[in-house]
């Protein structure tokens, strides 16, 4: 019998990450329009997001063992509500003289909670669904997350506008308590892990076993993981300084415009999550190469519409619309890979290979931001060749990763079908 893909525990997980989303998104947007107006300075935030987003990175794997040791629900429940006691602490403290400290203090607090978080949520996906329903499980929370990240901002900036800080906070405390709501009635099946020796000893052993997992019994996987990664490195580079650097430093347009191209993206991002649901069953895992190919020719448009003399508007729609293609091919590209990670990985591994997952992927991003800051500003009078040349890049590991994804569906033991 075909199982469905909303039951009753997929349901309220779907339920508790838009409600969670949805707090985070206001959050963070209230917390960089306070910090802005106090300090006047964009790089005083840049950089306390930066620094904040450290334990994250740090943490992961530790994240990833207690979700493979821990009842899964009992944590998710746990932080979701740790999350909403921080930030309703942290409003009743602001404002004050110290009040940048504190929300610092806050932004690393919420970054160790997402350390264990994320991979937790990761590995509920593939305990609560199986075969193709993983995959349409994982473009059903992609496209929650796409759309609060469309509709967040746009009514975070209403209630921040209209009553300030310390309302938007409370707003998303109610969002995580919410969360936590949705979550204590999540029902999953627990099995203690083999504990032997003592705190230290466990955390070794899991850690070894599995790192050995990854690099000897299922080295695909690794392989898998880290092309999700460098498709992550180049598409993060030219969508978080490419397209504000193109549009405010390059074409001359105003706010209104990276505002269109932000919204743009999410809607592609939701787009490329439904196409994902809709490949199901029918993309076979040797084609995957062909979907990662598309994200380099996607780019090259971009480039390109730089060569030749046009209206800012002519270039900026062109630019835009690579964007998307580009935005939406590494959605449905980031979407299989994840699900094939998952449903390779037994279950308990999930939470320490998808904790592997998130902090490779976390680290690509900042590279990619950092390398291409250096690229677009160094190429002010040629972004045509950053653009172009990175499209070929990714192009060419697209082609060149066709071989390694035609193996893999050789092998025929992936859970989803082939045909």
């Amino acid at each position: 019998m075909k199982q469905k893909l909303f039951t009753k525990n997929f349901t309220l997980l779907v339920l508790g990450q838009a409600s969670s989303l949805f707090g985070n998104y206001i959050l963070r947007l209230a917390l960089s329009m306070y910090v802005l107006e106090t300090t006047g300075s964009a790089a005083v935030f840049a950089g306390i997001l930066s620094a904040a987003a450290i334990p994250s990175i740090l943490l992961a794997p530790f994240g990833g063992i207690l979700a493979d040791r821990a009842n899964r629900r009992n944590i998710m429940v746990a932080l979701d509500a740790l999350t909403g006691l921080a930030v309703l602490c942290t409003a009743v403290i602001l404002p004050g003289s110290h009040a940048l400290v504190v929300i610092g203090g806050l932004l690393v607090v919420l970054s160790v909670f997402g350390a264990f978080e994320t991979p937790t949520v990761q590995a509920c996906i593939p305990q609560m669904l199986v075969g193709d329903n993983i995959i349409r499980g994982n473009a059903v929370v992609n496209q929650i997350a796409s759309i609060s990240y469309l509709t967040a901002p746009l009514l975070g900036g209403i209630l921040y506008a209209a009553f300030g800080l310390k309302p938007v906070m409370f707003a998303s405390v109610v969002c995580f308590f919410i969360t936590a709501s949705f979550e204590w009635f999540i029902k999953l099946g627990y099995r203690p892990g083999d504990a032997q020796g003592n705190m230290l000893c466990m955390i070794r052993n899991d850690f070894i076993g599995s790192i050995r997992f990854l690099m000897k019994e299922q080295p695909d996987i690794m392989k898998v993981l880290l092309l999700a990664a460098l498709s992550r490195f180049f598409v993060m580079g030219i969508a978080m300084v490419g397209i504000p650097f193109l549009v405010r430093t390059i074409l001359g347009l105003d706010a209104k415009f990276y505002g269109g191209a932000e919204s743009a993206l999410a809607v592609a991002t939701i787009l490329g999550s439904l196409a994902a649901g809709l490949f199901t069953g029918k993309l076979k895992i040797g084609k995957l190469f062909i979907v990662l190919s598309a994200i380099g020719i996607c780019i090259i448009p971009a480039g390109i519409v730089f060569l030749f003399p046009a209206d800012a508007v002519i270039r900026y729609t062109v630019s835009v619309a690579a964007f998307c293609g580009m935005q939406a091919a590494i959605s449905i590209f980031s979407i299989f890979a994840v699900s094939m990670i998952q449903q390779k990985t037994p279950d308990h591994l999930l939470g320490k290979v998808m904790a592997y997952t998130s902090a490779i992927t976390m680290c690509a991003q900042p590279f990619g931001q950092m390398i291409y800051g250096f690229l677009f500003d160094g190429c002010r009078e040629a972004v045509y060749l950053v653009l172009i040349l990175t499209g070929i890049a990714v192009g060419l590991i697209g082609v060149g990763s066709a071989g390694f994804f035609r193996r893999m569906e050789e092998k025929q033991d992936w859970g989803w079908k082939m045909d």
